[in-house]
């Protein structure tokens, strides 16, 4: 399932759902799926082999959702809680236990979810802060594009933008890129005492040549346009590894990545998949918008990483 091939420019996201398809299906808790989008989009993957779900939640409206929507859930282990929030602590437990290899939000609130996740005692925190990955098959960019944190961490600081960059690396190198190249963005290409994104660009590129990163390939502060488009940076005379070849965009702030997310979405006729990081099991975090396509190639990503640990 390692992506030693480079996938088609057009069909990013199908691709993943193929290659995830070849894989045994990963244990995935489905937290409170008690209406049509929480708990079609878990039948759906599991329909196409990419989960194996545990339906967590209160049982008579599960069933009754299945029944609305005319789902057979019978195939599929049910554990009868009582509310939304025992749904989410129950999920972290069995994530804990290692009787879940993923976690999968239904209908529920994302921070509700969250809270549950990062919780000191009952969550499934690791050494690392939790971070948001969105992944983007833009028609006009030639491969695979990632955009962190978009949902997640609002104003991240220095040393919490030092781990949502290091997931966001872990994370593409699950899907078999073995040195993701990082933009670091920021509204000029140059450091600017008065403008802090790009301070903690300079800094992050300078904790990479030190191994506080690891195994990525970071440049910045870098414009927008000097990241994404080779002939943009050249026309500022920029010479770097990343611009035009940029595998992760690392936003200066939760409302920039938000922005941009969507922008390619509604603008540039962008798809998406996205996933949580950075917590003892990937968390499928889809929205109630997403598409059927999205849903399952978040599903795919989990599994890309599940079956494909790094260290």
């Amino acid at each position: 399932m390692i992506l030693k091939d480079k996938p088609p420019v057009h069909n990013q996201l199908e691709f993943f759902i193929e290659q995830a398809e070849k894989a045994r299906p990963i244990r995935t808790v489905v937290v409170h799926p008690v209406d049509h989008n929480g708990l079609m989009g878990a039948i759906e993957a599991a329909e196409h082999g990419l989960i194996d779900p545990i339906l967590v939640g209160p049982e008579a409206k599960i069933r009754a959702a299945a029944e609305r929507d005319g789902l057979n859930i019978e195939p599929y282990t049910l554990i009868d809680v009582e509310h939304s929030h025992a749904a989410a602590e129950k999920a972290c437990e069995l994530a804990r236990l290692s009787e879940a290899e993923a976690i999968m939000k239904g209908d529920l609130g994302s921070s509700e979810l969250i809270s549950a996740v990062i919780h000191k005692t009952k969550g499934i925190r690791s050494d690392r802060r939790l971070s948001h990955v969105f992944v983007f098959d833009v028609p006009n960019y030639h491969k695979p594009l990632v955009i962190t944190d978009a949902a997640i961490n609002v104003v991240p600081d220095l040393m919490t933008k030092r781990d949502i960059v290091q997931n966001a690396i872990d994370f593409c190198r699950a899907l078999g890129i073995a040195a993701p190249k990082v933009a670091l963005l920021a509204a000029v290409e140059k450091v600017k005492a008065y403008m802090p994104s790009t301070i903690d660009a300079a800094c992050l590129c300078k904790m990479a040549d030190r191994g506080q990163i690891k195994n990525g390939i970071l440049d910045g502060p870098l414009a927008f346009d000097n990241a994404i488009s080779l002939q943009a940076a050249i026309d500022k005379h920029i010479e770097s590894e990343v611009s035009g070849d940029a595998d992760i965009l690392l936003a200066p702030d939760l409302e920039a990545a938000n922005m941009i997310a969507k922008q390619l979405i509604y603008l540039a006729d962008a798809k998406s998949a996205g996933i949580a990081v950075g917590a003892r099991v990937p968390i499928i975090l889809t929205s109630r918008a997403e598409t059927p396509l999205g849903r399952l190639a978040s599903c795919a990503l989990a599994s890309h990483m599940v079956h494909h640990p790094v260290s």
